[in-house]
């Protein structure tokens, strides 16, 4: 892939929930996908969906909304899911721990302009949208770092 970005139409949470589902298996530990979008767009979902596609075991996975980050143990090393939204200080970033976990552990970010420039270049940006207030949602992935060709493959040529 040249392009380095896609647009996909989504028109189910399920078919969200597929397309983390799909991606799942490929991350390893460094690997940071930012979640960007408006309240209610299916960045806690498409997270959500994610991280249990990582897991051995299933277990609940709420949103980090007030505790800001939940951690889990995954099949190929730790999960980190960050929801920055409460976030009052940049320097709040460091005191988390994340910048370490950026490097140690599968990284899910939502709303990562809290993060401003500690946002890993090498990081997959997905911003979602819900365009016509259904359950219909439009994804875009964008990335940098050629690691995410191959990572995405089968996800961007569908």
């Amino acid at each position: 892939m040249s392009e380095r970005a896609r647009t996909l139409h989504l028109n189910s949470p399920d078919r969200t929930c597929a397309v983390a589902q799909a991606l799942a298996p490929h991350l390893a530990a460094g690997d940071v996908i930012l979640l960007s979008g408006p309240v209610g767009a299916g960045k806690s979902h498409f997270a959500r969906c994610l991280i249990l596609a990582l897991l051995d075991t299933p277990e609940d996975v709420p949103s980090p909304t007030y505790t800001l980050v939940q951690t889990y143990p995954g099949r190929s090393g730790e999960i980190w899911h960050a929801d920055l939204y409460r976030l009052t200080d940049v320097g709040e970033i460091e005191e988390l721990g994340l910048i370490e976990a950026f490097e140690d552990a599968i990284c899910l970010v939502e709303w990562p302009d809290r993060l401003h420039e500690l946002a890993p270049k090498t990081a997959l940006r997905i911003a979602l949208e819900s365009p016509d207030q259904d359950d219909t949602r439009t994804m875009r992935l964008e990335w940098s770092a050629q690691d995410w060709d191959a990572k995405l493959k089968d996800i961007c040529n569908d």
